[in-house]
Parts: C-alpha cells; structure tokens; sequence
C-alpha cells in the first residue's frame, strides 16, 4: 500500500498535513473473501458498525412524508416515524431513552461512576426539505446511527458498564441526543432543538409559525407535547453536569474525497450571516420605457450580486484600504470566506413588465456569507452594505437591507479534538494496518448542532467523507467502509473514557 504526502494544501476550509490514496479502495481490505480477512472483519465489528448501520440508515432514508422522495421536517409525521424508529434502536443498545418537550430525542446509559459530567454526542433528525425538496440520506443520520453503533458493540461485549469519567462524579453518563431541527426549514430558525438544551433559544421561539401559521408550540402539542415557557426554560442542562459534546457528521464538501482520506478532525466552524436585499424601482411596460429613464431593480440586483461574488472572491481588494482588517484577518478571509445568493424572486414576475415599486413589486434576494473570522465576517457585511447603497443611488432604486440571522465562529475544543483525532487514527489504522500520517483537520463552512451546544460546553467534530462533497441531494452518498470507519471512531472516542 503507497501513500503519498502532500504538504501546506488549503483548501477553503482547510489547512493540513494529510494521505493522499489515488483511489479510495487502497484504503480499505480487499473483498476477497479469506479466513483471515474474516476474522479481521468480525473483530472490527463490521456486523454492527457497518453492515447494521448502512441498513439502517437506508431504512431511516425511507421513512418520508411524500411519495417517492425524501421528506421530513420539524414534527412532520415522518420525522415522529423516523423518531420512533431510533428510539427502538436506542434501547436495542442499551440506552434508556425519553422525549423532551422540545422534541429531541435522548438515549442514556448509565456508567460506573454516579453523577459524573456527561459526555454528550448529538446531530439532527429532520432535513432541509423546504428548500431542497428531494435531499439525502446521510446528513445527520449518520451521526445518529453511527453512536447508537458504538454503544451496542459495547453492550455486546459486555462494556457498556465500564463507561467512566472520574471528574467531579462517579458515573459517567453519555447521552445520545436526536435534535429536532438543526436545519431549521420549516420555521426559519436554526437550531431548535440544540439551542433549547444548551438554554440560549428564546421564549418567543415557541410563537414563530411557518407557512401554514402553524407555531412551534403547535406542532409539538400536535404531537402531544406540551411545552410552555417555564418547561422551555428547564430544558437547559446544567453546565457544570456536562464533560463535552461530540458530533459526527458527513464533511458536505469535496476535500476528503480529494485526499483520500475517510475521516477528518474539525478545526472550527464558520460564522454566519444571512440578509434579505429588496430592491424596488419603477414599475413600466417592457417595450415602451426608453431605457435611459428606467429604474430597474432586477439590474440593480444584478450588479449587487456580481458585487457580492466580486468582494468574496477578492476581499482585499475592498478591505486593505479601509484599515478595518488586519493582515491575519485578511488572510483568514482570502480562505474561507464564502458567500452565495440561493433564493430570488421578483413581482409581479411577468416576462413584459419592468419590476417595480406599485403595491408589492420588487426584486429580493438572500444573502448567505460565511468566515471563520468574526471580525472579517462583520467588516465584508458593512463594506457590501455601502457599496450596495451606493450602486442603488446611483441607479436610483431603493434598497433595503435586513440581517436576518447571525452566527459567531465556533473554534472546537483542543482537548476533545485531540482525542478524536486519536481516534480517527486508531479507526483507520485498525482496517488498513499501520500508517504513519496525519488525520486531517479541517474548518466546517456549514452550521452544525455544535454551534449552539458550544454555548453550554466545549465542542468537537469529525467529518466523514461524502461522494463529490454532495449534500441536500438525493446524490449524497457515503461508502458503506466509510460508515464503517465512523462507527469505529466513534467506538474508540467512547474507549478512551472507559
């Protein structure tokens, strides 16, 4: 087997020494079938950690409330079919298990030590079907069923009471938590379920409704579950009770693909804003307005978009003058600053009619910009706002600019990424022999349950490697040895606290 070292590539989000494997089946054995490779396979509990797992996650992608493609959203009855159908698995490991008013799902296990700090590992149950009508299999699933994975193989060698954390207590608690809407598609807000926990989801969160005026208090009594502002408030976990949390997610982007590598450490995770743009102008007859006296918002937009791509692509270009950044700041820009326009629309929408002002027409588009550095983050929002303003006067359109959602950088814990690199190594290693290379660490451009978690405690993530870094796809795709070597990281995070 021959690898090859690459050194100092970034990549977006990443930065890192790593293996490169020209295909990705030299990094895992052969199917030929030998005695030897089948004890190797049996040992590495390939029964559970793969096999199971895949089948469940299959099973998992059918559960939808359309036909023929894939849906769930927050308290949809699919999402409360796919709950039931976890919860099932999580008592089949051994986890006793509840539902909280918020909806998130919670398996326990109880350890050697009574009323050690817990270490929690989570990820999200419903998907981005609001906006991605047919999505994947994998995105926040596979965090799910990979830890349930884990903690059978415990059970079936009989562990699962060896879990320990000598800190502060005597049992070590590990708890297995489905939240209900990290994608937050169905009421516009992220991180329902995970903010609830982690005590920073405000009471005004339980009357936001969606498109139907359904509010998420409804949706959750709906399904009998009753929630109030002061059983809202009691859902935070004490901090001083938690350890750590730790997520497993699929990387949603193409570096691990490139490389060739399976599994990769979580450096960080990028602030995000997101902003709606209204431009209204004057609304005419396309054929009999001259086009020296028009006021076209659907032009302005234009050139505000091309702005945006401009100013993203080439931040210093527009920020090295203003003395707003530094040269760290600008550096940290140049690899991981994104931004991207997925929703226009326009009124009245008619193929002869310039958009306009009259009752309802304009132009409005979404503004979705992410970095790791905060600082740079807020300086490209202000720079683009300004000259957003400036192409509008010059067009002489009106512009509107609202911050709709914000989100700080999230940097994950030392300690916890050290161990899960730890074990990401001791996944590999174990099915492909000994190797002498570095995991790869890598920065997370999309948002994650960690984001509002790190607000109770300290935070880590791994990535697993996903085909063509596809996501919210029916073409998402994770290799079967892949959720093997996930389910194995995830064993042996669980093993160094035993």
């Amino acid at each position: 087997m021959t690898f090859t070292r690459i050194s100092h590539f970034s990549l977006f989000f990443s930065s890192f020494f790593f293996i490169s494997s020209t295909l990705s089946s030299h990094l895992y054995p052969t199917s030929a079938t030998t005695p030897e490779k089948d004890g190797k396979t049996r040992s590495l509990y390939s029964e559970i950690l793969r096999d199971e797992a895949v089948a469940r996650l299959n099973n998992l992608g059918k559960v939808s409330d359309a036909d023929g493609y894939l849906e769930r959203t927050f308290m949809s009855p699919a999402s409360v079919r796919a709950g039931f159908l976890i919860r099932e698995w999580m008592e089949d490991a051994g986890l006793r298990t509840w539902v909280d008013s918020m909806g998130n799902l919670h398996g326990r296990v109880e350890g050697m030590n009574a009323s050690a700090q817990a270490l929690l590992i989570g990820s999200h149950l419903v998907m981005p079907f609001d906006t991605v009508v047919d999505a994947g299999i994998f995105d926040g699933s596979l965090g799910i069923i990979s830890a349930i994975s884990a903690v059978k193989v415990l059970k079936s060698i009989g562990k699962l009471g060896e879990l320990k954390r000598p800190v502060e207590a005597s049992y070590l608690i590990s708890d297995v938590i489905a939240f209900s809407d990290e994608e937050g598609v169905r009421f516009q807000s992220t991180f329902l379920g995970s903010a609830a926990v982690a005590g920073i989801l405000p009471v005004t969160a339980l009357k936001i409704s969606d498109k139907s005026g359904v509010t998420v208090q409804d949706a959750l009594k709906g399904n009998s579950i009753e929630i109030t502002e002061d059983s809202l408030l009691g859902l935070k976990y004490d901090p001083a009770s938690i350890w750590g949390y730790f997520e497993l997610h699929i990387e949603q982007g193409p570096v691990l693909e490139w490389v060739g590598f399976p599994l990769a450490v979580v450096k960080g995770i990028a602030g995000q804003t997101r902003m709606k743009v209204t431009v209204r102008g004057s609304q005419g007859h396309a054929g009999t307005v001259p086009m020296s006296m028009r006021r076209d918002p659907m032009a302005a937009a234009a050139e505000l978009i091309v702005l945006l791509e401009s100013l993203c692509k080439h931040p210093r270009d527009f920020l090295s003058s203003g003395g707003n950044c530094n040269e760290q700041t600008l550096e940290s820009l140049s690899t991981s600053l994104v931004c991207t326009v997925g929703e226009i629309s326009t009124w009245p929408s008619a193929s002869n009619v310039i958009p306009g002002q009259a009752r309802n027409s304009s132009v409005t588009f979404t503004v979705d910009l992410r970095a790791i550095d905060d600082v740079g983050r807020e300086a490209v929002v202000y720079e683009l706002s300004n000259q957003m303003y400036k192409i509008c006067d010059r067009r002489s359109v009106s512009c509107i600019i609202e911050r709709k959602h914000d989100a700080n950088a999230v940097i994950c814990d030392q300690e916890l990424s050290s161990r899960l690199k730890s074990a990401a190594y001791s996944a590999v290693n174990k099915m492909v022999g000994q190797i002498h290379e570095e995991v790869p660490v890598l920065m997370s451009g999309a948002g994650h349950d960690a984001m509002a978690i790190s607000h109770l405690t300290k935070v880590g993530m791994l990535f697993v490697r996903c085909r063509g870094g596809i996501s919210h796809s029916p073409e998402e795709h994770v290799l079967e040895d892949d959720v093997w070597a996930a389910g194995l990281a995830v064993l042996a995070f669980l093993e160094s606290h035993m």
